[in-house]
C-alpha cells in the first residue's frame, strides 16, 4: 500500500514518490504507471533463473480519481501486441 500513497500502522518511507515520480522525465519518456505484483514476479523469476516480465494496462488513475469502464478492448488490444512481439 506504501507505493500508492497509503499509511498501514507503519510511516512512509518515501512520502513524496508519486509526486516524484509524476515530475520525473528521461527525455520524452515519462512515468505514467508503476505497480506492485509485477516486481514480485521478476524477483521470484530472477532468484529462479527465469526471465519474467509484467505488461500492464492503465485502466484506473487514483490520483485523478477517473477510471475506464471500456477497459476491455484495450487489454485484448495489449495481449495480442504482447505476444506479437514477444513471438518475434
Amino acid at each position: 500500500y506504501g507505493p500508492q500513497g497509503r499509511v498501514v500502522r507503519v510511516p512512509l518511507a518515501m512520502p513524496d514518490m508519486i509526486r516524484d515520480f509524476e515530475s520525473f522525465r528521461y527525455g520524452d519518456w515519462r512515468i505514467t504507471n508503476f505497480e506492485m505484483e509485477g516486481s514480485a514476479i521478476a524477483g521470484l523469476a530472477r532468484h529462479m533463473g527465469h526471465e519474467a516480465g509484467t505488461v500492464c494496462c492503465v485502466i484506473a488513475n487514483r490520483h485523478l480519481k477517473n477510471t475506464n469502464t471500456d477497459y476491455k478492448p484495450m487489454i485484448r488490444g495489449l495481449v495480442e501486441l504482447s505476444l506479437e512481439r514477444m513471438a518475434a
